[in-house]
């Protein structure tokens, strides 16, 4: 045996996989799925029975959750798919800046300024004129596989 030490060069980071494996016939409406390397919110599940040679198909309808663009994917229900791992977080709304990019407030003080304001026009609408009436806006941010949106809103109410 060899008495050097070996040293690796890692990339990667804490650990955190953006997936994980779920087999297929496990996979149910309203779940989420990866589809093209892009995460997924299954709308449809639909499995064929085994054929001559073998496995059942599970046949996925998704909707990306961030573009919202269908897609679909057919695979054998025993096989294992990639699932996002999707985290909701709310942060308080601070400031809009006029290149588009929104100021939020985190739970433990400090500021996000990485994010930029939606592009559904009606949720886009709705966060501009609450802030311009000066309300307190709580925003909803939905992050999976490295991306990160704002999806929901909600008011608690005038500043003070």
């Amino acid at each position: 045996m060899s008495d050097e030490e070996h040293h690796f060069e890692s990339k990667a980071d804490a650990g955190a996989s953006k997936t994980y494996p779920q087999q297929a016939g496990t996979i149910r409406k309203n779940g989420y799925i990866v589809i093209k390397n892009r995460p997924c919110k299954v709308v449809e599940v639909s499995t064929s029975k085994t054929g001559k040679h073998g496995h059942a198909k599970c046949h996925f309808v998704g909707i990306d959750i961030f573009n919202a663009k269908k897609l679909e994917d057919i695979v054998p229900s025993s096989h294992n798919c990639d699932v996002p791992h999707v985290n909701r977080t709310d942060y308080q709304l601070i400031d809009i800046s006029e290149d588009g990019f929104v100021s939020l407030l985190t739970e433990n003080g400090n500021t996000k300024d990485d994010l930029r304001l939606p592009t559904d026009e009606n949720l886009l609408s709705q966060i501009k004129d609450g802030f311009a009436e000066g309300k307190d806006l709580v925003v909803t941010v939905m992050s999976a596989m490295g991306e990160e949106q704002i999806c929901a809103l909600k008011d608690i109410g005038p500043k003070n």
